[in-house]
């Protein structure tokens, strides 16, 4: 398994347009400019604090070394956190494996 793993969640209907077009897009990247990502470790976190309540969710395990956009990893002041971003759409064999939650 490769070493340089980073994750998104994202929602199975969000997933299964990226699968048809070939690339997943977050909503954040035309509100932000980034896809926004986490560690293994800032997972249960992410849930909490953006998804509590929400269904049909899926964790996508991303080989960060076979994105092809840019990744930057920025620290959060109000999380005292840093978490990768993704500046560009997720190409699709970048992504090695999906968990639903």
């Amino acid at each position: 398994m490769p070493k340089n793993i980073i994750y998104h969640i994202t929602t199975k209907e969000e997933w299964t347009i990226a699968l048809a077009d070939g690339i997943y897009k977050a909503a954040s990247l035309d509100k932000e400019g980034f896809i926004h990502c986490c560690t293994q470790e800032q997972v249960p976190g992410v849930l909490v604090r953006y998804f509590n309540g929400k269904k049909q969710l899926l964790a996508l395990s991303i080989d960060a070394d076979k994105i092809l956009a840019p990744i930057q990893y920025e620290f959060s002041s109000s999380l005292n956190e840093t978490f990768p971003h993704i500046y560009g759409a997720i190409n699709i064999e970048s992504v090695l494996a999906i968990a639903e939650i």
